[in-house]
């Protein structure tokens, strides 16, 4: 099931359950069973690979004490059979609430005790809220048994490439922002967001063999997770990585937890705290000491998305560890106890990233005080201004700041990525080139033109500490001005030309061939025809040519690394091995940006992906597996799902029969071209009626009525000319209906054959088929990227010419020659004696006698 099938699920459930729990509630108990469903499932997936078979499965009771301790130590908890969820969508109508109430007391009772602050209350906020779905036992079975019935085939193996518990969260987030509040976005980190936090922590964590990362603030813990999945690129081994999270709000504490473990992590790895970040510091006790000891948590990275300028009580917290030395933050405001706070607990060779808003960048008075500390001991690395709209439930701009305890260098990177992202509905959405470009500045600690600048400590100072990002980097496009010279004389002035100086590096001898100087700093386009002379231009034509000797051997690069290594290949890892070498292809080509062909390769890396892990999940066979095409379909006022035709489970039947059935395709797309050949056609003999013979019964109000077009050929006193016109529409309509019945004929048969075809494909044709569905259309993409770069110069000095291609003095001219005419024209005419001295009086305005 992809995002979009279960989004149309989800959401159709939430609309059934309005009526009885409020909309924003919804996401508990969804969320709930699907995280009951995983560890049922998990738990079964345990036993068949230690022996078990479904027969046996009915055995499997509390009463089985060595079964049940070797599930526990295990998998942390015990669910018998008569719990598990397959059993309760077994029991069809048997199914009721009283099911549920006794699984999750069960689930309670039995969790291995070294597990306990992994699921201990996990199941509370379901649990009391089943009462909610109905005002009867009844009800509330009705309604369970919905939701377990819409979450029966949600994917939990964990090979979706998504988030699929937080993907859920935000979506509904998304639906139900009226309902929810704006508070319900403080919860969500997008993904692209959390992405891009997640590779600036993996660059710097790198190569470490074992790594600890915690979120104080942990929401649905997308962000661990993220961290977690970018981090083991560069990690061999698993279960390398240990998770700590705090979360405040118990419901959004349990959907931590159940993330955590969803994702296939040890629940000896995740270590999380219900409680108040700012109020309740998080120490580490070892609860088996007798004597208690407390020790203070220190990880190698910390990342929050805290809730921002939240209020807090800074009182008597002078003397805590995490804000001695830098201040406290106002009791209005918390984002500076947030930042102190993470900063407290990263190790003296770790990395923080924490989202907040850019106030903090320039607020004076205690949240001023703790900036200039900030800079002054050195901790404060980088700065990315985000675009506005990024976030569910505000639209206000954020900032990501990244910190370290001991740093080198004394300067700041500073990053204006404001303006990197596309539009998707309400929101604005980093791409994969966005955060790519940003990795690798923060990296790189670049200075980029109109996007990044590192400023020394001292340029800081000099601005009072005020770290507002507008001070340092200006991304604002260069405001369109007229040159007065060129606007009376004509001419483009060299200034404007100059502005194109890119292209007139990378194509030497193009300027001189387009342009020539005419006097002062004034030149003129020699060319008649600007897009001739510049693509026949030798400069650009070996521009052009340097680009696909660069590209020579791709596709053979592409089929090395991407098919012939299919089986093997590090699904996490390849797209940044074949994006690197992509920008050393680019390296000496000038012009192209190498982040737009990033997100070309991105676009089709997102499809390849998720055919990736089916083969190395399912084996190389599932390339010739055919599934049934299940689409949901209306039936009076019921939604249900039903088969329609057939797809391939990783080939398209349309690459099929684009290449190996071709001929039985073009026979029934020349049978469509001709039906759309006829339908024009009747149109045109539509328009040839008579307006008589539009108001006879054989026509309606644009159409033909073909019953009574029989029916008017048999009047013996019809007009000649008529019935040759309704002639002609009988033989086209008895044409079209046979073309019809042909074309669906020879289409289920075509789709039948391409069943057949895929399900009998040899091995090399499927690697053929692989290489047009993955690579061709990659390598279509970015051979179209040289012809867009000298396209976009074409266009621009179209434009500049067109600026000044008439003067000021030629419009003039053009005015006075207007009112002379118009003067003529007064002349000619005769009114009554008052709109005449009107007239006259109009024309000496004109300047006329």
């Amino acid at each position: 099931m992809n995002k979009q099938q279960l989004a149309a699920k989800i959401w159709e459930s939430a609309n059934k359950m309005r009526s009885k729990i409020e909309a924003n509630e919804y996401k508990d108990y969804i969320l709930g069973f699907i995280f009951y469903k995983f560890l049922s499932e998990k738990e079964v997936k345990y036993l068949k690979n230690n022996d078990w078979t479904n027969e046996y499965l009915p055995e499997l009771k509390e009463e089985d004490e060595e079964t049940v301790i070797s599930i526990q130590k295990n998998l942390g908890y015990f669910i018998s059979y008569e719990n598990l969820f397959s059993t309760w969508l077994s029991k069809g109508k048997d199914f009721s609430v009283q099911d549920v109430h006794d699984a999750l007391s069960a689930f309670s009772r039995l969790i291995n005790p070294t597990h306990k602050k992994v699921f201990d209350g996990i199941f509370n906020t379901l649990q009391t809220g089943l009462s909610k779905l109905g005002d009867s036992a009844a009800s509330q079975s009705k309604s369970i048994s919905d939701l377990i019935y819409l979450i029966k085939d949600i994917p939990m193996d964990g090979k979706q490439g998504y988030d699929v518990l937080g993907f859920i969260y935000e979506y509904l987030i998304e639906k139900f922002a009226a309902n929810a509040g704006k508070k319900a976005g403080e919860f969500y980190t997008p993904h692209e967001v959390s992405l891009l936090m997640s590779e600036i922590v993996a660059e710097h964590l790198k190569n470490r063999e074992k790594i600890e990362i915690f979120d104080p603030t942990s929401g649905s813990a997308s962000l661990l997770i993220n961290i977690g999945k970018s981090a083991s690129k560069y990690i061999e081994g698993k279960n390398k990585i240990k998770y700590y999270a705090q979360e405040l709000k118990q419901n959004t504490y349990n959907l931590t937890r159940m993330n955590l473990v969803m994702r296939g992590i040890e629940a000896d790895n995740i270590v999380t705290r219900n409680g108040d970040t700012l109020e309740d510091d998080w120490p580490y006790f070892d609860e088996n000491d007798p004597i208690v000891t407390y020790n203070p948590l220190y990880v190698d990275a910390v990342v929050s998305n805290p809730p921002y300028s939240q209020g807090w009580n800074p009182s008597d917290k002078e003397t805590d560890p995490r804000y001695a030395g830098y201040g406290l933050a106002p009791k209005g405001k918390a984002d500076y106890a947030f930042l102190l706070h993470d900063l407290y607990h990263i190790k003296p060779d770790g990395i923080m990233n924490i989202v907040l808003p850019h106030g903090v960048l320039f607020r004076g008075g205690e949240e001023g005080e703790i900036r200039k500390n900030l800079i002054e001991k050195n901790k404060i690395d980088t700065i990315i201004g985000l675009p506005a709209n990024i976030f569910y439930g505000t639209g206000i701009p954020t900032i990501v700041m990244v910190l370290k305890q001991k740093r080198v260098n004394t300067d700041v990177l500073i990053i204006d990525a404001s303006k990197g992202f596309v539009k998707e509905g309400k929101n604005n959405k980093l791409r994969a080139s966005d955060i790519k470009k940003i990795v690798d500045v923060v990296t790189r600690r670049e200075c980029v033109e109109k996007f990044s600048r590192v400023v020394s400590r001292d340029e800081i100072r000099r601005n009072d500490y005020n770290l507002n990002i507008s001070r340092y980097v200006d991304s604002s496009e260069k405001a369109e001005s007229w040159d007065i010279y060129a606007s009376m004389f004509g001419g483009l002035p060299i200034s404007e030309i100059n502005d194109l100086k890119e292209y007139w590096t990378a194509f030497p001898k193009l300027k001189t061939a387009l342009l020539e100087k005419t006097e002062g700093e004034y030149s003129r386009i020699v060319v008649t025809d600007i897009k001739k002379a510049v693509k026949e231009n030798e400069c650009v034509q070996a521009f052009e040519q340097s680009f696909k000797n660069a590209f020579g051997n791709f596709d053979d690069y592409l089929y090395n690394e991407l098919i012939e290594k299919m089986d093997t290949l590090g699904i996490s890892k390849t797209e940044e091995v074949l994006s690197l070498d992509i920008f050393a292809r680019l390296k000496d080509i000038h012009l192209v940006d190498k982040y737009e062909a990033y997100q070309l390769l991105d676009d089709d890396w997102t499809k390849i992906a998720i055919d990736l892990e089916i083969i190395q999940t399912e084996g190389f066979e599932a390339t010739k597996v055919v599934d049934p095409n299940m689409v949901v379909k209306k039936k009076g006022n019921l939604e249900q799902e039903v088969q329609e035709g057939w797809k391939g489970r990783i080939i398209p039947f349309d690459l099929v029969q684009n290449t190996l059935l071709l001929d039985e395709k073009q026979e029934i797309q020349k049978k469509e071209n001709r039906l759309s050949e006829i339908t024009s056609k009747y149109e045109e003999l539509f328009d040839m009626l008579t307006e008589e013979e539009k108001e006879a019964d054989f026509v309606n109000e644009n159409s033909f009525v073909f019953a009574e077009i029989k029916k008017a050929l048999k009047n013996k006193d019809i007009e000649v000319e008529t019935k040759k016109k309704l002639k002609e529409v009988e033989a086209l309509n008895t044409e079209e209906k046979e073309l019809k019945s042909e074309v669906k004929k020879e289409s289920a048969l075509l789709e039948e054959k391409t069943k057949e075809t895929i399900e009998s494909l040899s091995d090399e044709q499927v690697r053929q088929l692989l290489k047009e569905k993955w690579i061709h259309p990659l390598i279509k993409n970015l051979m179209q990227l040289p012809d867009r770069i000298v396209s976009e110069l074409v266009d621009k000095l179209k434009a500049l010419a067109k600026k000044y291609e008439t003067t000021f003095a030629e419009i003039e001219s053009q005015i006075e020659e207007t009112e002379k005419e118009l003067s003529l024209m007064i002349d000619d005419l005769e009114a009554g004696e008052f709109d005449m001295r009107g007239l006259y009086e109009f024309k000496k305005l004109l300047g006329g006698e």
